[in-house]
């Protein structure tokens, strides 16, 4: 896109490169490269199932207190999201299956703002970061009660 100058009658170049050039490549470079990470992990939890023992190693806090953890049962949702068993998957850890689902939207809308050459910038405050981690509390805490079993992975 190009503008011309009234007053000197010189064109300029416009706001920024057309979202098909080099430029616009190499401002995907980096939501790429997280994609292919992501894709990388999901793909070796797809393949090494963390149902069968001796795969993964057993989480810390689960293994010496008998408590479960915000994440106990995340490799197992991935495992289950990556074969597409959504019921499975939130049964394992529904938690991180909202994570999984945050991440996505997050990424798609980086991905959008970047190729149209806009910045993207989270910050999310205080109040939702305190919130963030009370429901992550409150989470942890109703799977470890009698009548959270439902919450177990």
């Amino acid at each position: 896109m190009r503008r011309v100058n009234a007053e000197s009658q010189r064109v300029t170049p416009g706001p920024g490169p057309a979202p098909g050039s080099a430029a616009a490549v190499r401002r995907l470079a980096v939501p790429g490269g997280i994609l292919a990470a992501v894709a990388a992990a999901f793909a070796y939890v797809a393949t090494v199932d963390p149902n069968e023992p001796g795969h993964y190693p057993a989480c810390p806090l689960l293994r010496y207190t008998g408590l479960y953890c915000p994440g106990c049962g995340g490799l197992r949702s991935a495992y289950a999201v990556a074969h597409g068993d959504l019921g499975t998957a939130l049964g394992a850890n529904a938690l991180a299956v909202i994570g999984y689902l945050v991440f996505a939207v997050l990424w798609t809308v980086w991905v959008v703002r970047t190729a149209r050459g806009r910045p993207m910038s989270i910050d999310p405050g205080p109040p939702l970061l305190w919130s963030l981690g009370a429901l992550s509390l409150v989470f942890t805490v109703v799977r470890n009660l009698p009548f959270g079993g439902w919450l177990h992975p």
